[in-house]
């Protein structure tokens, strides 16, 4: 049966936009085309990849250029859907299916996936948020005011997204909520140490796996995705720093200056 190219070329863009989508670095992305371009017995295939963009291109038998640019939006990472979609691409290779079929395959591991509810995620964020604010040296009570604060970037981060707000943004919002929250917590007499509580809170926020993977982008090679990676980890950063002051701020304008 002779191989159809656009068929092929549909289910390679998707499943390269399905592991960026998930948080797969630059060079997973790639690399994962191009072996199932191989594996379907394509010679000749490019692969071009950068944070919001994939673009497929290879050579029809009959030497007819064909080519696919998928977009790809703002998106976070999920470590579950990128080790079911990495698992995937690897036994395509291995069996090489039915177009069709493959898709199907993807799309039925996007259906499966379970999302966590709402209260199960700020029961994360009590948890870790609390445990950073104990790691950095913080009494039991600037734990639970830690996590009480890990709750409310938790909840202005939800509210955020709802109406849509990007990145940078909701980083902004969490952080001044979070350091108003920690000196009202501090105020009543709940915590002990107000940067002891603001830091483990602010752990929710620092882009750690953006970090990482612009230097594992950087060290493999691509320099466009892992300079534009660790430019968007610094913006998370200066955000961080910005909704923190602004909070800091705004607390010690009502107070007089004694918050601060």
């Amino acid at each position: 049966m002779e191989l159809d190219y656009n068929k092929l070329l549909d289910m390679v863009s998707e499943m390269g936009y399905r592991l960026m989508e998930s948080g797969a670095e630059i060079y997973r992305v790639e690399e994962s085309i191009h072996r199932l371009l191989e594996a379907y017995g394509v010679p000749r295939g490019e692969v071009f990849a950068i944070p919001n963009c994939i673009i497929v291109s290879l050579i029809s038998p009959g030497g007819r250029p064909l080519t696919q640019i998928r977009r790809m939006p703002p998106h976070g990472t999920d470590i579950y859907l990128l080790e079911k979609y990495n698992g995937l691409c690897r036994r395509l290779c291995q069996e090489t299916p039915p177009f069709d079929q493959a898709l199907r395959r993807m799309r039925a591991i996007a259906r499966l996936h379970v999302v966590y509810p709402l209260p199960v995620q700020l029961a994360a964020h009590f948890l870790g948020c609390g445990m950073f604010s104990l790691f950095y040296g913080g009494t039991w009570r600037d734990g639970i005011c830690g996590g009480l604060c890990g709750v409310v970037i938790g909840l202005c981060s939800a509210l955020m997204a709802r109406f849509g707000a990007n990145l940078f943004f909701k980083t902004i919002a969490g952080a001044a909520a979070s350091a108003v929250a920690a000196v009202l917590l501090t105020a009543a007499g709940l915590g002990a140490h107000r940067d002891l509580i603001i830091i483990g809170a602010l752990m929710a926020l620092v882009p750690g796996i953006a970090i990482t993977n612009a230097m594992r982008d950087i060290m493999a090679g691509d320099m466009v995705a892992g300079i534009s990676k660790g430019a968007e980890a610094l913006l998370i950063g200066a955000a961080i720093a910005l909704g923190t002051a602004l909070g800091l701020g705004v607390t010690g304008l009502i107070g007089g200056g004694g918050a601060l």
